[in-house]
């Protein structure tokens, strides 16, 4: 399948009039191809997106078969701007490829005759304050626990779980991690809201969880591309040095971690799957 990335934001630049300018940019997953293109603020609508999009297909190599979004400012109008052009447009919090190009680009604006001194941060998303866990999906018990990158692949992915999400590209081995790497992982024993649970989880886009130090302390699901989501906390000194060892692992293993939902802890079924993957600091 091919997927390209595309972000519509604006950069540091603006034009020989002085207008801000707004800049469009689509790439393929491996970066083979790329296209961008600028315009100022007043011509960037649907039309103008529309066009620039069909420009990239006429000079691709294969047309995608989706776009994958990161910047929830840019989804909409890159949805309307694709429906004519039979492009799914698929929000996500995982475009690698143009992070590192947007990165790449904001070393490079300042060097341009157009450019402006104003803070610029490509990759900042304003994410809102974390919501609770809606109260009827709350699970019975709830865990921390850890399994080898090597019995992860192995087992987890080839078990009869109706909801998952494992993309390829976030397996242990592909990421390069050792087989006895610890993956962390959350389970939860959700009981009679088990397939409730799992099918919020699904719905919402799942991006990463995070133990968040405090007063409780607490996990926060990062979910779609800006939300936040209390789904836990606690105050028990033990849970908590769980938590640090979970935080810890993560950092041993790229920010690879998993969600498990089940109804009990039997080993005799499985809800729900997801394999996530936080981003590190650098």
């Amino acid at each position: 399948m091919t997927i390209w990335q595309a972000d519509l934001h604006r950069p540091p630049l603006v034009s020989d009039s002085g207008e801000p300018l707004w800049e469009i940019l689509l790439c393929s997953e491996d970066f083979s191809f790329s296209y961008g293109a600028t315009a100022p603020q007043a011509a960037v609508n649907k039309v103008w997106v529309r066009e620039q999009v069909s420009i990239a297909l006429a000079k691709a190599p294969a047309p995608p078969e989706k776009i994958q979004v990161f910047r929830p400012q840019a989804l909409s109008l890159l949805t309307i701007a694709c429906e004519p052009l039979a492009i799914a447009v698929e929000p996500t919090r995982h475009t690698p490829t143009l992070h590192q190009w947007l990165q790449q680009r904001a070393r490079w604006y300042p060097s341009q005759p157009n450019a402006i001194s104003i803070p610029y941060n490509p990759l900042h998303i304003e994410s809102p304050p974390p919501v609770p866990l809606p109260e009827n999906l709350w699970g019975d018990r709830w865990g921390f626990t850890a399994i080898a990158a090597y019995d992860f692949e192995q087992t987890l992915p080839h078990e009869p779980i109706p909801l998952r999400h494992l993309p390829t590209a976030l397996m242990p081995s592909r990421l390069g991690l050792a087989s006895t790497t610890p993956i962390p992982g959350i389970v939860v024993d959700a009981g009679r809201q088990a397939m409730a649970l799992a099918q919020w989880v699904q719905a919402n886009h799942p991006a990463w969880l995070t133990y968040e130090r405090g007063a409780p302390d607490g996990l926060i699901l990062a979910a779609s591309l800006c939300d936040r989501w209390v789904f836990t906390t606690f105050s028990d000194p033990d849970v908590a040095s769980a938590g640090q060892r979970f935080e810890q692992r993560q950092r041993q293993s790229q920010g690879l971690h998993f969600l498990l939902v089940r109804p009990d802890d039997s080993g005799m079924t499985t809800t729900g799957l997801w394999l996530l993957q936080q981003p590190l600091p650098g």
